[in-house]
């Protein structure tokens, strides 16, 4: 057995072991909690084991864009812990997603679980303006959960298109490269053929879209002052 067939084999054992984990936890939290088991080794279909509905999930389905920016930190990606974020339909989710590393201290997968607490937000808000403390908090962002790939880079890329007060022709060269950057970071091109999508998303040849990814990777963002960050 190979040095890498020993590192599958132990990696499988991990996500076998923790597979009756991923029924016990939701068990225990009730029809509010999903659990997801995920190998990012296939990042086109992750899920190898959930239980619960909270994002409507299904084995073999996709990694999220949280678990796609875990992906682009590789081995320095850390445990997200008790964060909200938002389903497309609105429902408020309180999720941790916990990274799973091998003997090496490689990150290989994660264990994520989702609580829907959308009941529990409508009651904090009712309960502070009837008390006089309503305020305005920081609305949770909107996260892309779905069993197809595609569709999670397509949201992240129109999500980026959607801040961007110009169209791509209007960009300049800097403006196109943090762009590239940025979806870089966020593992979009850790997915197989994304950067095909990236391209029909934006408009440009696939040639263009490999160039402006190759410079985004060599270069470094520059600062209003003309250095870098």
């Amino acid at each position: 057995m190979t040095a890498a067939q020993g590192r599958d084999a132990e990696r499988d054992a991990i996500l076998t072991a923790l597979t009756p984990v991923v029924d016990g936890i939701a068990a225990t939290f009730g029809p509010v909690c999903e659990v997801v088991l995920h190998d990012y080794r296939r990042p086109e279909e992750s899920v190898v084991a959930v239980a619960g509905t909270v994002t409507g999930r299904t084995v073999g389905g996709a990694m999220s864009e949280i678990g796609m920016r875990v992906l682009a930190r590789g081995d320095e990606a850390a445990d997200e812990l008790n964060y909200l974020t938002r389903t497309g339909d609105g429902t408020l989710v309180k999720s941790s997603t916990m990274v799973l590393r091998d003997s090496t201290g490689a990150v290989f997968g994660a264990l994520c679980v989702n609580v829907d607490v959308t009941a529990v937000g409508r009651a904090h808000t009712l309960l502070g303006a009837l008390a006089g403390l309503a305020g305005g908090t920081a609305e949770p962002p909107t996260t892309t959960f779905g069993d197809d790939i595609d569709s999670v880079v397509e949201a992240i890329v129109d999500a980026h298109r959607a801040r961007q007060p110009r169209g791509w022709a209007q960009l300049d060269r800097a403006e196109r490269l943090r762009l590239f950057r940025d979806l870089d970071a966020r593992g979009v091109f850790a997915v197989r053929r994304a950067i095909e999508q990236v391209a029909a998303r934006l408009g440009i040849s696939r040639a263009s879209a490999y160039s402006y990814l190759s410079q985004a990777r060599t270069t470094a963002d520059p600062t209003p002052d003309g250095g870098t960050p």
